[in-house]
C-alpha cells in the first residue's frame, strides 16, 4: 500500500507550508505533490462542505477517495519514507481515530504556534484573500460560535483550532508518545537547522540535509477601505459562482482580482495587549492543560505581547511564569 509513513498533523498558521518545503529538500523524504490533501478528514465520502465564503469552493478540492490518496505517494522511489501534510488533523479528533486504523506505526509531527498568534494570523490569510468580513480581528473572533453553530468550515474556527493541550491528550490517548513529535513554530523560525536535525532523527533520516525553510504562505495584510471592501465583496461573490466550476479554473479567474485587493498591501499590525488580552482569556485554561499533557512549559504564551510573523524573525522573550502552568 503506498500510504505515508508520516504526518505532518498542525496546526495551521503555524509554519506547516514551510516545514513541508523544507523536508521536500531533503533526499530520504518523498512529501505529498499535493500538500493538504486532507485525506484523514473525511470517512471514506465526500466532505460536507461549510457554510462560510469559499468553503464550498476548498470543499471540492479534499482528496477523499482512497485510490487518488495512495497515487500521491506511488512515485516514492524505494527506501525513501513517504509523508504529508494536513495541519486541520490535530484540530480533528475523528481524524485521529482514522490516522490510527489505517497507520497505526505512523510517525506525527504537530507544530504549535502561540495560538493567539496563530489565531491572528489565520484571521489575516482569510481578510487578504477578500473571504472574510469582519476587518476587525477580535469582533471576528467574538463572532466564533455563531459561525460554528452555522456550520462555517474548521479554517473559521480561530480560536478552537489553537486548544492544543485537549487535542493532544486525545492523540496520546491514541498513539504513543513516542511517536509524536512536538515543534514550536518559534523553534523553526529561531532554529531552523536544529530543529530540522531534530526532526530528521525522529524520522529515521539522515541529519544535516534538508534546507532551513524559507517564509511561506505569506500574504501582505490588506488594510480595511471602501476599495478592500469593494474588493472582497467581489471575491465573495466570485467564490459563490465559483462553487460550479472546477476548482482550478477558479483560482485562476480569481487571480486578478486578488492581487487588485493585495496590491496595496501594509505592515501587519501587531495586537494591542487589550486586544490580545481579550482573545486570550478563553485560552488560558488550556494552555496549562498542553503543559500537565507534553510536560513541558508553554507559559511565554501567556503574556501581553506574543512573537509575531515567521518573518519577523526577532529573539525569543523570556517566558512569564503562568499559575498551574
Amino acid at each position: 500500500m503506498a500510504l505515508p509513513d508520516f504526518l505532518i498533523v498542525g496546526a495551521p498558521k503555524a509554519g506547516t507550508t514551510a516545514l513541508h518545503a523544507a523536508l521536500d529538500t531533503h533526499p530520504q523524504l518523498y512529501l505529498s505533490p499535493v500538500k493538504e490533501p486532507k485525506f484523514f478528514l473525511c470517512d471514506g465520502r465526500p466532505p460536507t462542505p461549510g457554510t462560510g465564503p469559499g468553503d464550498a469552493h476548498s470543499a471540492r478540492e479534499w482528496i477523499w477517495r482512497r485510490d487518488r490518496y495512495e497515487a500521491l505517494f506511488a512515485d516514492a522511489p524505494a527506501g525513501m519514507l513517504r509523508g504529508e501534510s494536513t495541519p486541520l488533523y490535530l484540530y480533528d479528533p475523528a481524524a485521529h481515530e482514522r490516522i490510527r486504523r489505517l497507520m497505526p506505526e505512523a510517525k506525527l509531527v504537530a507544530l504549535l504556534r502561540d495560538p493567539v498568534d496563530r489565531a491572528h494570523s489565520n484571521w489575516m490569510h482569510l481578510w487578504s484573500d477578500g473571504l472574510e468580513p469582519i476587518g476587525d480581528f477580535v469582533a471576528a473572533c467574538r463572532a466564533e460560535d455563531e459561525r460554528v453553530r452555522a456550520g462555517y468550515a474548521p479554517f473559521w474556527h480561530y480560536r478552537r483550532i489553537g486548544r492544543y493541550g485537549e487535542q493532544l491528550e486525545h492523540l496520546y490517548s491514541l498513539f504513543d508518545h513516542a511517536q509524536v513529535l512536538l515543534v514550536r513554530y518559534r523553534d523553526l523560525v529561531d532554529r531552523p537547522a536544529e530543529t530540522l536535525d531534530r526532526l530528521a532523527r525522529f524520522l529515521g533520516v539522515a541529519p544535516g540535509l534538508a534546507r532551513p525553510p524559507e517564509p511561506e504562505n505569506v500574504r501582505p495584510f490588506v488594510p480595511d477601505g471602501a476599495r478592500t471592501r469593494a474588493l472582497a465583496r467581489a471575491l465573495r461573490a466570485g467564490a459563490r459562482v465559483g462553487t460550479w466550476l472546477p476548482p482550478r479554473a477558479w483560482r485562476v479567474a480569481s487571480r486578478p482580482l486578488t492581487g487588485a485587493l493585495q496590491r496595496r498591501g501594509a505592515t501587519r499590525p501587531r495586537l494591542t495587549p487589550d486586544e490580545r488580552a481579550e482573545v486570550l482569556a478563553p485560552l488560558v485554561d488550556d494552555i496549562r492543560r498542553l503543559g500537565r499533557v507534553t510536560g513541558q512549559s508553554f507559559a511565554d504564551w501567556i503574556h501581553g505581547e506574543g512573537q509575531g510573523e515567521f518573518s519577523a524573525r526577532r529573539p525569543v522573550e523570556a517566558p512569564i511564569p503562568a499559575r498551574g502552568a
